[in-house]
């Protein structure tokens, strides 16, 4: 769908129409809107350019007559012509089906709404996992950033694991959580999400199968099934993945690996316990089942600390561990890690290199800054003291806002509460409603088709007043729509 980022101009003396209708031709002329594209509806359209339904109408209908749009009956607008293909017998090139050919899926339609809403200063973001702005460490960067002169010689290109002055930094930081990883066996990644696809490049078969926990972060990307893989969900409970599933599905579905983030779960807020942290390396093993352990939650703890990473009970380099910056301090540095085994690594490095040449040199100098300087495990204190706070806010906010029409628990740590609503709704429809009210969320069922009646809330991004505010707006768009 074509988006508009354009208004007329209200005290031109050109009618409304033709600059709307000149802009969009221009749109065609210059091949920014391609033949086959759809033209929001017109009263989409309207509300978008802040002008009368009538005016969009007669805009269209000239170009209808110029024979640049079709308009068919119950399937919309759209671009059949540019400029050029009128004056030649020479068709225009047709983008959508080269579009449509790629081997990457699009983004499920509601993520791709998600999307574009989240910049919207307007909105509410009741779903958002990331840290908000008002917690961005602004004096604290100023110093790293003061002295990075010092210490970078250069800008170029790093080595294909990564700086290797992050890599000491990070292996000193692992091993206070109880991982053993020397400087050669961690690679530097644009955060956890390109580990992600570097795996599904680099170690796996197309035709494999993924166990992952359900819900799960996964099943809202196509990072596995769009290079060819099958995402096979184990049920959770309280204390994470359910283990007695493993042994009988391993054989069934031969799978090739286990995903899994057993720190406060992304969409849950589950905490895997220690005990089935240990069944589970167990039962990996004797299954010969990898594992990709997704710990970026891990230092969000609220309550105490949690666990020992699987990685750090590891004995027989079983783990793939991923770690980022994203979560604790910001998304925006794309910095990330995986640490394993060697070969695998340089495996990975090897297919880093030729899809983008290394992460950004200036983070990576950035991140070890922060590391080597101590300012990181200052802003993790001062950031689990803010979230403790926001976490406290929205459940005193559900309490009283939810009590007769959801149930919930509360998180030891991390962003998320797994919000299950009692009467039943069209999670859709509670999306587009809440939409309109100026709150964005995340349903559950980009998480698991099934978990049609549950939504992800983040108490992270919003700001204190806001979360107040959008828990009890959308308390009252669900009582509107079940009343």
């Amino acid at each position: 769908m074509i988006e508009v980022d354009w208004k007329p101009d209200k005290s031109s003396p050109i009618p409304l129409y033709i600059q709307i209708k000149e802009y969009i031709k221009e749109k065609i002329e210059t091949g920014e809107w391609t033949v086959g594209m759809k033209i929001p509806p017109q009263r989409t359209l309207a509300q978008s350019l802040g002008v009368n339904r009538s005016t969009v109408v007669a805009a269209l209908e000239e170009l209808i007559a110029e024979g640049l749009l079709e308009g068919k009956s119950g399937s919309g607008t759209k671009v059949i012509n540019n400029t050029w293909s009128l004056m030649t017998s020479t068709p225009p090139p047709d983008w959508n089906s080269y579009v449509q050919a790629g081997s990457h899926y699009p983004n499920l339609p509601t993520i791709q709404e998600i999307n574009k809403a989240e910049f919207d200063p307007a909105i509410i973001r009741l779903g958002t996992g990331e840290l908000s702005p008002d917690l961005f460490p602004r004096e604290m960067m100023k110093q790293v950033f003061k002295r990075l002169p010092d210490r970078i010689d250069s800008l170029g290109y790093e080595e294909p694991k990564g700086l290797l002055f992050l890599r000491e930094q990070l292996s000193g930081y692992l091993k206070t959580i109880g991982i053993e990883a020397s400087p050669s066996s961690i690679l530097i990644v644009s955060g956890a999400l390109q580990a992600l696809q570097l795996i599904s490049l680099g170690l796996l078969q197309r035709g494999a199968t993924i166990f992952l926990e359900k819900p799960s972060y996964l099943y809202s990307l196509h990072v596995f099934q769009s290079a060819g893989m099958r995402l096979f969900g184990l049920p959770l409970d309280e204390d994470g993945v359910q283990i007695k599933t493993i042994t009988e599905q391993k054989k069934r579905q031969n799978a090739s690996l286990l995903y899994t983030i057993p720190s406060f779960h992304n969409p849950t807020g589950i905490l895997m316990s220690e005990e089935r942290r240990r069944e589970l390396i167990d039962v990996c093993e004797q299954e010969r089942l990898l594992i990709i352990e997704d710990d970026v939650y891990r230092e969000l703890w609220l309550d105490s600390p949690p666990p020992p990473p699987l990685k750090a009970i590891d004995k027989n380099g079983l783990v793939l561990y991923l770690g980022s910056m994203s979560k604790t301090l910001s998304p925006g540095l794309r910095i990330g890690w995986v640490v394993g085994p060697k070969p695998v690594i340089e495996r990975l490095a090897d297919i880093k290199m030729q899809t983008d040449y290394g992460s950004s040199s200036l983070s990576q100098w950035a991140v070890a800054e922060w590391l080597s300087s101590g300012f990181y495990h200052q802003h993790l204190e001062e950031v689990r003291k803010e979230l403790k706070i926001r976490r406290e806010i929205m459940i005193d906010s559900l309490q009283r806002y939810f009590s007769d029409i959801a149930t919930w628990s509360v998180p030891k740590g991390g962003f998320y509460i797994w919000l299950r609503l009692l009467p039943s709704l069209s999670i859709k429809e509670l999306f587009e409603k809440a939409l309109e009210r100026g709150i964005l969320l995340n349903p559950g069922n980009v998480y698991d088709q099934h978990a049609t009646q549950y939504l992800r809330l983040s108490y992270s991004y919003a700001s204190l007043a806001d979360l107040e505010k959008g828990i009890f707006r959308l308390s009252e768009v669900i009582r509107q729509l079940i009343s």
